[in-house]
């Protein structure tokens, strides 16, 4: 039996319905999330309502349900808890419970825009040069190694809130006189890549990788996209991957310019786009059973067709009371 908890699931339906298609008959799904009207909660075999994550006592009462219901692996859909669960690993794995993700450290790194910038330049992987000294850009642009625009956004934020594309000084300048935590980074013009990777949790190695070319964009995430191959990104993102130490699924943003590709971010958790990958074959629900049966995955070659389009639309959840299933 592998019983899985999926943390703050949201809006995340998909994700809970591949998970109960590949445990049908050998365990179930148990969900969580701060809110009734989350309507993944509906999709799961059981489901929770918990406090917030940052209240005193929330990783207790994950504790208590993982106690509960028997759970072998548990994972987040959200920035926020990534680290947290990463900080409390022993703690579940005392109780058989493995948490499905990257270490502190490294959930840490890739969640603050800056140490990941630094970690990049100092391993060599190409990025978008960025700056957390305003003066500092300042000064490249008069020695005319920037150029405007940049991007201006939070060293700590996710789902692209408050990114600003800015074109002068005196709109920097007001950023950053009524904003703390601030950070200038390179525009990259070029074609914007989503890859949804999965790093063996027993191995450290890269196992699967689905590739796709970002056509549209709504919300910080990718609202349509074009599946595609490429053997030399694929073992940039090997490299990359494993060298950071990332375990479990990620969802790493690159850019192509000039034919050549550019490391952007890296959330270490399933990627509002990774439907597209599952849709296409890539099944990750499947490898990470096996690691919870201490089964070592075996590197896969893309299968996948290119050309195949995700296009996401909006759909309903109908409520009437809302206690089924909740525990």
């Amino acid at each position: 039996m592998s019983n899985i908890l999926v943390l703050s699931v949201g809006t995340r339906n998909k994700i809970i319905q591949y998970f109960k298609k590949e445990l049908q008959g050998k365990g179930k799904v148990i969900a969580t999330d701060m809110s009734r009207l989350a309507p993944a909660l509906y999709e799961a075999d059981a489901f929770y309502i918990v406090p917030r994550m940052t209240e005193p006592g929330y990783i207790e009462k994950i504790l208590e349900i993982c106690r509960t219901e028997k759970i072998q692996g548990v994972l987040s859909l959200i920035d926020p808890e990534l680290s947290l669960l990463a900080e409390n690993k022993d703690r579940f794995a005392e109780i058989g419970t493995c948490v499905i993700g990257s270490d502190y450290e490294v959930c840490e790194r890739s969640l603050n825009k800056w140490e990941m910038y630094q970690w990049l330049e100092e391993h060599h992987y190409r990025c978008a040069k960025s700056y957390v000294d305003k003066e500092e850009f300042f000064k490249d642009i008069e020695k005319g190694e920037a150029k405007y625009p940049v991007f201006v956004k939070p060293v700590c934020g996710s789902a692209s809130i408050a990114i600003s594309k800015v074109y002068d000084r005196e709109t920097i300048e007001l950023l950053f006189q009524h904003n703390e935590g601030l950070m200038i980074q390179e525009y990259l013009e070029g074609q914007e890549i989503g890859a949804d990777c999965y790093i063996d949790m027993i191995s450290g190695k890269l196992v699967s990788i689905f590739t796709k070319k970002k056509l549209v964009m709504r919300a910080g995430e990718t609202d349509k996209a074009e599946s595609f191959i490429d053997p030399k990104l694929n073992e940039l993102l090997s490299s990359f991957a494993e060298e950071m130490g990332y375990r479990g699924q990620i969802d790493i943003d690159v850019f192509e310019k000039d034919e050549k590709y550019y490391i952007s971010e890296v959330n270490p958790r399933f990627g509002g786009g990774y439907p597209h990958a599952y849709e296409c074959g890539v099944n990750h629900m499947k490898l990470i059973v096996n690691n919870l049966e201490g089964k070592e995955n075996e590197k896969q070659e893309p299968g996948y067709d290119e050309g195949v389009y995700m296009m996401k639309y909006n759909e309903i959840s109908i409520l009437n009371g809302g206690r089924e299933n909740e525990k």
